[in-house]
């Protein structure tokens, strides 16, 4: 059986007869419906949303893919038809108010596609966001994700000879400038910023004991020694460690850290007694989360 590895040039590998050859890239067919086909049909593995609907037309504008975080509560809008010569700013604003304004047509949707109702109180419409899925974007649109609070995400996609799919998320070092002072008389920036926020580590660390800060920041050096697939992602009440799910998440409280860890029952290695199991108990992070440990 061939082996493959991705470097971080983006170049793809298989081993055949302890050689490397190079897996070609090819195109996409008919480029957005089929990635958008292909993207739709294993939404949960990609991103870890759950689909709820293909081409939602709602007013003047049509949405792609509609999907949900089903342990956070919020809508996510995933658009492949992206035109170059446009804003990713400009279209992602432009859905993001779509949703806003229309929540009950939204919920109305939702309901009719799934098993599971929701109200309008059962969403987190703060945590909404937009994401565009294109085989390549233009530097333009690349630079304009520069901001610590803008609600959208660039995904590059690419497609080698095996059949193998690659999602690069695009994500720029510099995000230190907020949108709405870049933008300050578009109302519709104004209004979406309003009523979402983008989390950061720095928000849930603000105005804690520096003793506090620095244990975080021990742990997430720890947690990201483990792999160079490891994410950190900011949520509205905590800090989740990412590699494909979620295998800690960090409530940082004033004077110390509480942790939730991914195992199944009976797995953790805890000669201290340390944790506790939750699985029946279930808490406010997510309910696929076994156990609590309290390092205070």
């Amino acid at each position: 059986m061939d082996e493959v590895f991705s470097f971080s040039n983006m170049a793809l590998f298989s081993i055949k007869n302890d050689r490397l050859e190079r897996v070609k890239e090819v195109p996409f067919k008919s480029e957005r419906k089929d990635i958008q086909r292909t993207t739709e049909s294993s939404l949960k593995e990609v991103f870890g949303y759950e689909f709820v609907k293909s081409e939602f037309t709602l007013g003047n504008l049509r949405i792609d893919t509609l999907a949900i975080d089903t342990e956070n509560k919020y809508f996510v809008i995933i658009e492949f038809n992206i035109d170059q010569s446009f804003s990713v700013i400009e279209q992602g604003y432009a859905y993001l108010a779509l949703l806003l304004n229309n929540k009950a047509e939204f919920i109305l949707e939702h309901n009719e596609c799934k098993s599971q109702s929701l109200k309008r109180d059962d969403v987190d419409w703060s945590q909404s966001k937009v994401i565009f899925v294109s085989p390549q974007f233009t530097k333009y649109q690349k630079q304009a994700i520069n901001f610590r609070d803008l609600p959208i995400e660039l995904w590059e996609v690419s497609k080698f000879e095996n059949g193998t799919l690659l999602f690069n998320q695009l994500k720029s070092p510099e995000m230190s400038e907020s949108i709405t002072k870049v933008s300050p008389k578009s109302e519709i920036v104004q209004k979406v910023s309003r009523e979402i926020k983008v989390n950061t580590e720095e928000d849930l660390l603000s105005g804690l004991p520096n003793e506090t800060v620095e244990l975080y920041h021990a742990l997430k050096e720890r947690g990201l020694s483990l792999g160079d697939k490891v994410e950190v992602r900011p949520r509205k009440l905590y800090i989740g460690f990412v590699a494909g799910t979620n295998f800690v998440d960090v409530h940082v409280q004033r004077m110390q850290l509480k942790l939730w860890i991914n195992l199944p029952k009976g797995e953790l290695d805890d000669p201290q007694n340390m944790a506790r199991e939750v699985s029946e108990v279930g808490h406010w992070v997510t309910e696929i989360i076994r156990c609590l440990l309290n390092p205070a």
